[in-house]
């Protein structure tokens, strides 16, 4: 096999298990057939290696989950990417001054991931599981890890490649590509309804010293409390809270 067929099977067999989520914790074959639109011979071809890996395991007649072998990784991974003390601090306070869920997204691959969660004190709130995955096309957090200096210069087909993903008409990388840098220059973001309707959030840039963007802090809820009259003071906590993040000197976990 050419190191290029090589590279190729190791790609389409991580995309593969990206596709395991929340929203979908199981597939059958002919579903992850349709879904990545790879030849069946190759899903089964790869699905039968990660299987022999214990990556996936078969939970009934043509049908696959994430399999033990990723247990081992969970537990590195929890050891390795433990949140600082002052980082966890600084989300509750901005939690608390503003009563909405506030969460700590970094950048996977064309995906983002929560790391970390403080919720909201108000009754009505908005939360998702930490660790779980979203696409990069949508969300307030998403719009400022996009702007990631690499992203926006050096790899701009990132975003080309994220808004093909998207359920949105052509020309949305154009629009996505417009909204990043518009974050970038403002120094955050806001977003109604892009991924679920009736949510609204708010998302600022955590930095390194040499520029990179390492995650997003973000507070998101119902669309109906992030009005005009309130946005003001939400984008300055939140700005507030990665400026203090920022002061911690915690590097992240994504950028290289």
């Amino acid at each position: 096999m050419a190191d290029g067929d090589g590279v190729r099977s190791v790609h389409r067999a991580l995309d593969l298990l990206e596709r395991f989520d929340d929203e979908h914790p199981s597939w059958t074959l002919a579903a992850l057939t349709t879904a990545s639109g790879l030849p069946k011979t190759t899903v089964l071809r790869l699905v039968t290696t990660l299987e022999q890996r214990g990556l996936v395991a078969a939970i009934g007649p043509g049908k696959y989950a994430i399999g033990p072998g990723f247990l081992r990784w969970s537990r590195l991974s929890s050891a390795t990417m433990e949140i600082p003390p002052a980082v966890r601090a600084a989300m509750g306070r901005l939690a608390a001054d503003t009563g909405e869920t506030a969460n700590l997204y970094i950048r996977v691959g064309r995906t983002r991931v929560c790391l970390a969660q403080a919720l909201g004190t108000l009754s009505i709130r908005h939360s998702i599981a930490v660790g779980s995955s979203m696409p990069l096309w949508s969300g307030a957090a998403s719009k400022v890890l996009l702007t990631d200096p690499p992203v926006l210069s050096v790899d701009p087909s990132v975003i080309e490649e994220i808004a093909l993903e998207a359920p949105r008409p052509p020309g949305f990388a154009k629009r996505l590509r417009g909204a990043a840098a518009d974050a970038a220059a403002r120094g955050f973001a806001i977003s109604h309804g892009e991924r679920e309707l009736g949510a609204s959030g708010v998302a600022a840039p955590i930095r390194r010293p040499d520029g990179r963007v390492v995650a997003a802090i973000a507070i998101g809820g119902p669309t109906t409390r992030f009005s005009d009259d309130r946005l003001p003071a939400y984008i300055n906590a939140v700005r507030r809270c990665a400026a203090t993040i920022n002061t911690t000197n915690w590097s992240g976990f994504s950028a290289t």
